[in-house]
């Protein structure tokens, strides 16, 4: 659960976290599929739970939320609800509940789509009484609740309001069922002995008011990385931001996700780095700039990449000067004898990292495996570069000639373009 004041903090940014929801059909399915299936005779209850269910996912194909003008040239995430509702967007809830203190929280409104689902309230201390740090610190809001509505909170953001009692702010939870009927929000205050207390607020939600999205269509497209696959399986645009999401068919689930690039009629919409749990990941991007759609295209820009040595690297002249392997440089900064062996010293760039399977040397003849690997530490190059290097110690007599190592993982800039199609899109 974020503060208030971790709301402050990220108040500057445009865009919101969210994860794209589940399809309604999928949860009605899974919803069905917990109803104990040990005999075939349905009671009462569980017949109309299937009847009800089958219902809402034969409504599925036919429920629209009321057609809306899209407003790609609006940015929402900059507007109050107040302009929003200028703008003819959203539901006003306006409902309220009083603290122990006097303290007012206040749900103005609410806008819904299939990315998001955002709260915009207001907090008021008693008349004359200042916000503080504490203040900030014991707010927060935790989930939202109602018909196949369980929606995480997902943060937000906020400001002062009309005086200095007063805060603004919005808040953003995972996309709820358009079948909800009521929701309930759950406002949470700490006190200063570590009790908290919870203030459920109920209020109705008309999903005639909520926003639909303006795109959302199965990708089946994919990229091929040195490791594997890269599968991109939907979009979803959104009024208040976009979300890719996808899946991995790698080797082995990447250290580091890379960026990739949304453009939209040629335009760069945004960059994102891929979040999720393995295999799954999620790119999201602010929302559409533009209401007349002609293109649009991802492009991964760099990605983890692999390069398989095949030669020995020589370690007969160490020294600060960097040696090129691939497309990346190691620097063998000494070789070094001791009391049970050789030290090796070797630097690198921050993302690159040596394949330490089957890492050794050769000396006298021999192949010698690296018997310890120290931690990673900065080596400064006093050029405004900061490498970073580990010492490889072997347990030899004989002076290393050759490093034998199969490769090196690091970030490998792609540029791979995938398009997807617009045909028939407003």
């Amino acid at each position: 659960m974020k503060t208030i004041e971790e709301k402050l903090q990220g108040y500057k940014q445009t865009m919101n976290q969210v994860q794209t929801p589940p399809e309604l059909e999928g949860r009605l399915r899974d919803a069905l599929q917990r109803v104990p299936t040990k005999k075939r005779k349905m009671n009462k209850a569980i017949a109309w739970i299937s009847s009800a269910a089958a219902a809402l996912i034969l409504m599925v194909g036919v429920y629209e939320y009321p057609a809306l003008a899209y407003y790609f040239n609006i940015n929402l995430n900059t507007l109050s609800f107040a302009e929003v509702v200028e703008q003819g967007y959203g539901q006003s809830v306006d409902k309220s509940i009083t603290l122990q203190d006097g303290t007012v929280v206040t749900i103005q409104g609410v806008i819904a789509d299939d990315n998001v689902f955002r709260m915009y309230y207001t907090i008021d201390r008693p008349a004359g009484i200042a916000f503080t740090d504490d203040d900030f610190r014991r707010y927060g809001f935790e989930n939202l609740k109602g018909f196949l509505t369980n929606s995480d909170s997902l943060g937000g953001g906020g400001g002062p309001g009309k005086n200095k009692s007063q805060f603004v702010g919005d808040h953003d939870f995972k996309p709820v069922s358009p079948f909800a009927r009521t929701l309930t929000v759950t406002f949470t205050e700490w006190h200063n002995n570590g009790k908290k207390l919870s203030y459920p607020i109920t209020f109705n939600f008309e999903a005639n008011k909520a926003m639909k999205s303006i795109i959302k269509e199965d990708l089946s497209a994919s990229i091929a990385v040195d490791k594997g696959t890269i599968h991109y399986d939907y979009i979803t645009a959104s009024p208040t931001s976009t979300i890719v999401k996808g899946h991995y068919e790698l080797e082995e689930y990447p250290r580091f996700s890379g960026e990739t690039k949304l453009y939209v009629n040629g335009t760069e919409v945004g960059k994102s780095r891929a979040g999720g749990r393995n295999p799954d990941f999620q790119l999201q991007f602010a929302a559409f700039p533009t209401d007349q759609i002609h293109s649009i295209e991802l492009v991964l820009e760099n990605f983890e990449g692999y390069h398989k040595i095949n030669e020995p690297i020589s370690l007969a002249t160490p020294s600060d000067r960097s040696i090129r392997v691939g497309e990346e440089k190691l620097w063998i900064r000494s070789v070094t004898k001791t009391d049970t062996g050789y030290d090796i010293v070797i630097a690198r760039n921050q993302f690159t990292f040596l394949e330490k399977d089957n890492l050794s040397i050769q000396a006298g003849g021999n192949v010698v495996p690296v018997s310890s690997i120290s931690e990673e530490r900065p080596w400064d190059l006093k050029n405004g570069n900061i490498m970073w290097e580990q010492t490889y110690s072997f347990h030899t007599a004989d002076k290393p000639e050759f490093l034998l190592v199969d490769g090196y993982q690091y970030i490998k800039t792609y540029n791979k373009k995938i398009s997807i199609p617009v045909a028939n899109k407003k």
